[in-house]
């Protein structure tokens, strides 16, 4: 039986799924709530399945046809644009809007990076970054709400395609007056620090890769602050709480407290985390967020910080 719903239909969808609250999605589109309510509830008579579950104080969530059917749109509208472009006679540039999920301790030196690029190639093209941990980026990836990230690789399983981009093995954080920062050069051994206090980074998946080196060379590490921030992290560090470790390592040493920090090169032979762009297995990708991938390719490829 053929179906009649509406491009319309499909994009108020696409906004109400991305806000997830339909009084803030009609004042983004300038259309009534009811107008959008309407909108919504035709599509899931034609698709014969609620797209959101309704929650009184929490806005809306998508249930797995929404899920399915968010995921399944995007490519499907921006061919719509594309054919319209066409008929214009437009040329081929693109247009519209795309989310991009991004890890969060590499957002404040990635993102800005890539988006001068990106934008300077395609500048008609608005994005937005959809910052998050691991997890909270493997979800945003799997219910449509970003089709593509750039993230590490922990906790990435066969739910998702990845395109490594690029290696980075971990490195010991200490303070600017610890005695090994006297000689930054010389790598030093994890071993030599398990007294000391460790600033442990605390998300899901990187707080077991860490966790992990230490009990792959047998040591039980002084775990003195737990902290969720990568930024946090580096300043309890230049304060002289504890040393960390990390794997992200920033040109300015100096910290949101106050104080700098040195980073060391590790003896031991530890696992490196992968940087890629993730993107769900079997998902259509819109030219869009295949140009982002390209310029992101480009751009470490070329050794960009």
């Amino acid at each position: 039986m053929n179906k009649s719903f509406t491009l319309v239909q499909l994009r108020y969808f696409g906004m109400v799924a991305r806000l997830e609250n339909m009084t803030a999605a009609a004042a983004e589109l300038n259309v009534t709530q009811s107008t959008l309510s309407s909108a919504i509830g035709r599509l899931e008579e034609e698709f014969g399945a609620a797209l959101f579950t309704r929650r009184s104080s929490k806005g809306l969530r998508l249930t797995p046809a929404g899920k399915r059917l968010l995921l399944g749109s995007q490519a499907f509208l921006e061919e719509a644009d594309m054919l319209y472009q066409a008929v214009q006679d437009e040329g081929d540039s693109l247009t519209g809007n795309l989310i991009i999920g991004i890890y969060t301790p590499m957002a404040p030196f990635k993102a800005p990076v890539i988006l001068q690029e990106f934008e300077s190639r395609y500048p008609q093209v608005k994005v937005t970054f959809h910052e998050g941990d691991q997890e909270s980026l493997r979800q945003a990836l799997l219910d449509g709400m970003c089709e593509l990230a750039l993230m590490y690789n922990q906790g990435v399983g066969k739910e998702f395609t990845r395109r490594a981009l690029e290696l980075i093995p971990p490195h010991i954080l200490v303070p600017a007056d610890h005695p090994r920062a006297a000689t930054p050069r010389e790598s030093v051994s994890l071993r030599d620090f398990a007294e000391e206090p460790l600033i442990l980074l605390d998300a899901k998946h990187t707080r077991e890769y860490y966790l992990e080196m230490y009990n792959k060379i047998g040591v039980t590490p002084h775990i003195r602050h737990v902290v969720t921030g990568y930024a946090t992290v580096r300043s309890f560090v230049a304060r002289g709480h504890g040393y960390s470790i990390l794997n992200q390592r920033l040109e300015n040493d100096s910290t949101y407290a106050g104080g700098s920090v040195v980073g060391l090169d590790i003896l031991e032979d530890l696992a490196p985390i992968e940087v890629s762009l993730v993107r769900p297995a079997g998902a259509k990708a819109t030219r869009k967020s295949l140009a982002f991938e390209e310029v992101c390719i480009e751009m470490y490829s070329a050794g960009t910080k």
